[in-house]
């Protein structure tokens, strides 16, 4: 079995990988996102403890039209790692681009959807409401407004609650509809904090579905997850992620051959847990 000492190294023949290169190609297979040396460390206000280092020299690229899924338990640094792509908070040292632009410049948000983990959203207002309020943060004409709202609906499957309000809605709902928000605005590049997180299985589904559906449309895809069933089925590629820093990262399958383990398995033995021997067990 391979060791999991460092990293899985991305290709360095792609020109993904050499975003500096001066050809047409390179330029154009440009990562959608890239993240370098990113750390972020966190200190309590008066606290004369040392800080704690939440991201820890993170190093990672996204391709154009790639589902990602950025992996790890609880406390990994996931969450903040997006906080910094979306600005949010600041990083400590190190940098991220997104569109080859830095996250500490104003960049291009009208090409970003995002889902937080938790949605907050006026739940007197109907999904239409809803979707009608973004789509004018995002300056989007009144005529492409009707045609957005009316395709998003029908994406996520919702055209028949359009006029309900989201109390009445539940949490598989919700989460569709907030996923109707993230893409309202016609999105280059997706940001989804567990999108499937306190769902059941069919809405585990249907939000499985929609990020394949979106995969097809040529979007790029960068969402964290639990569900490392769903994970192995519509990622490209995808990083392990523990106590801040980068385990391994690579896609999918490449993975599985490599170790010969499954994915859940793989992540387990990655984080530090003991896979329980079979054998063992039965004795």
């Amino acid at each position: 079995m391979a060791r999991m000492n460092a990293p899985v190294s991305q290709d360095s023949r792609s020109p993904a990988a050499n975003p500096a290169g001066g050809s047409i190609t390179a330029r154009a297979a440009e990562p959608i996102l890239r993240i370098e040396n990113l750390c972020v460390e966190y200190r309590a206000a008066g606290s004369r403890s040392p800080a704690k280092r939440a991201v820890d020299g993170l190093n990672l690229s996204v391709n154009p039209g790639e589902v990602f899924g950025f992996l790890g338990p609880n406390g990994a640094g996931k969450t903040t790692t997006m906080n910094v792509l979306l600005g949010f908070i600041n990083a400590t040292s190190g940098d991220a681009y997104i569109f080859g632009t830095t996250v500490r410049q104003p960049i291009a948000r009208q090409r970003i959807g995002y889902l937080p983990e938790l949605t907050y959203y006026y739940k007197f207002l109907t999904a239409e409401e809803l979707l009608r309020f973004y789509a004018r943060i995002f300056k989007i004409p009144r005529t492409e407004t009707d045609r957005r709202i009316d395709e998003v609906l029908k994406l996520v499957e919702l055209e028949h609650a359009r006029k309900r309000q989201i109390k009445t809605y539940s949490k598989g709902m919700q989460q569709r509809v907030g996923l109707a928000q993230a893409l309202i605005n016609d999105p280059d590049l997706l940001i989804l904090d567990e999108p499937t997180s306190g769902l059941d299985p069919i809405g585990r589904m249907k939000v499985r579905e929609i990020i394949q559906r979106l995969k097809t449309e040529g979007k790029t895809v960068f969402f964290s997850s639990h569900e490392l069933g769903e994970v192995e089925t519509v990622c490209d590629r995808v990083a392990i992620l523990d106590q801040g820093r980068l385990k391994l990262v690579g896609r999918v399958s490449d993975l599985a051959k490599q170790y010969q383990l499954s994915l859940e398995q793989l992540f387990l033995k990655v984080v530090g847990y003991s896979i329980p021997d079979p054998a063992r067990t039965q004795a």
